[in-house]
């Protein structure tokens, strides 16, 4: 396991939340485990996906499984599910625990303005 990975104990966790690794029809899917443990590697570095390490896998199998699930709604189950969980053993304090996915723009002309102040002339 490399720094970053999930630990056999979150991974007992998300574990079950997820789709099927071998489908009913078709080709087996690549294990779940070294596909997810890229998702996290490329939102910590901020590295496109075609540099993620190949011990995750091929960057595009990461790449769509995260997108295909995203639009199936996998990954709010998953939060919906462990929140759930952690709120009902009482270890969840909404005061302190919680997502925000806030974001705030700039207006267009805010980016590449020369800096420094005006002069005026007398």
């Amino acid at each position: 396991m490399a720094r970053g990975d999930l630990t056999d104990e979150q991974w007992k966790s998300l574990e079950p939340h997820l789709p099927p690794e071998k489908p009913d029809v078709g080709r087996p899917n690549a294990d779940h485990r070294r596909i997810i443990n890229g998702m996290p590697w490329i939102d910590r570095t901020g590295a496109p996906w075609r540099d993620l390490p190949e011990r995750h896998g091929s960057w595009r199998t990461v790449a769509s499984r995260f997108y295909r699930w995203q639009k199936a709604g996998v990954w709010d189950r998953v939060l919906t599910a462990l929140q759930s969980r952690k709120d009902a053993e009482g270890e969840l304090d909404w005061e302190v625990h919680y997502l925000d996915a806030t974001v705030v723009r700039a207006h267009q002309h805010a980016a590449g303005a020369k800096g420094g102040s005006r002069r005026t002339r007398l």
